[in-house]
């Protein structure tokens, strides 16, 4: 996939008949990667369940703790952001509550006898890839938590290196490894091109997205917009018709 990348990199950087490459080629690798770490936060296109297994009496886990199996295999760096988490339960799974951070720190962290148990709620404190999450009770015994993780991919390194961002969203990494390329060129006419292949990735952003999200529950994805936004707002469409 990395030689594909490359390619359609270079495609859009220059003319095919150019005498000399523009950009070095490792340069357009490292925007190559650089691109699809922010597609894969601003996508949310890499979506994986991991496992951690708790410590009696610990609180607090880090992204860095959750297993999604080799990266070699998977693709897989590690975690963005968790959206959920469920607790393993003989041979099921029981929800755990998600709290927003102050609400957990104001009624579960601030406990000077806290009794431990089941973890039953949990709640987000670091963010990004070091990001971290806590949960309440400290667990009594070891415990399988289950996570859906939005995940970001490992860098590509040659054309052998497993890529874990799923089609459609993979047509958007060249042009913003193409933006980046114009950027470093530090001149006027190559600002306006950097703006306009970014306005290309956004676009085809949101193709994947429109075209990966299913009619049915169309609103399961969080960059899908609500449908009926409008009308919460007291709004009209731009084109609806007029009464006469």
């Amino acid at each position: 996939m990395l030689n594909q990348y490359v390619l359609r990199t270079q495609q859009l950087l220059q003319a095919p008949a150019a005498p000399t490459e523009l950009y070095p080629e490792d340069s357009l690798i490292n925007w190559i990667n650089q691109g699809r770490g922010q597609l894969a936060g601003e996508g949310k296109c890499i979506r994986n369940l991991g496992t951690v297994t708790t410590v009696i009496g610990q609180r607090n886990y880090n992204f860095a703790d959750i297993d999604f199996g080799a990266s070699a295999t998977t693709g897989i760096a590690g975690a963005i952001n968790v959206r959920s988490i469920q607790v393993h339960r003989g041979a099921g799974l029981r929800w755990v509550n998600a709290r927003g951070w102050t609400w957990f720190n104001f009624y579960n962290m601030s406990n000077i006898t806290p009794q431990e148990g089941e973890p039953v709620e949990w709640a987000q404190l670091a963010q990004g890839t070091t990001g971290s999450f806590y949960i309440d009770p400290p667990p009594d015994n070891t415990y399988v938590l289950e996570c859906d993780c939005v995940c970001q991919p490992i860098d590509l390194l040659d054309d052998t290196t497993v890529e874990a961002i799923p089609y459609l969203w993979t047509d958007a990494v060249a042009y913003f490894a193409a933006y980046l390329a114009f950027l470093s060129a530090q001149s006027p006419a190559r600002q306006n091109d950097a703006s306009r292949m970014f306005e290309h990735y956004t676009e085809f952003v949101s193709r994947a997205r429109q075209f990966a999200t299913p009619d049915v529950n169309s609103t399961m994805y969080p960059q899908q917009k609500d449908p009926a936004q409008l009308a919460k707002l007291g709004l009209s469409p731009k084109n609806a018709a007029s009464g006469g």
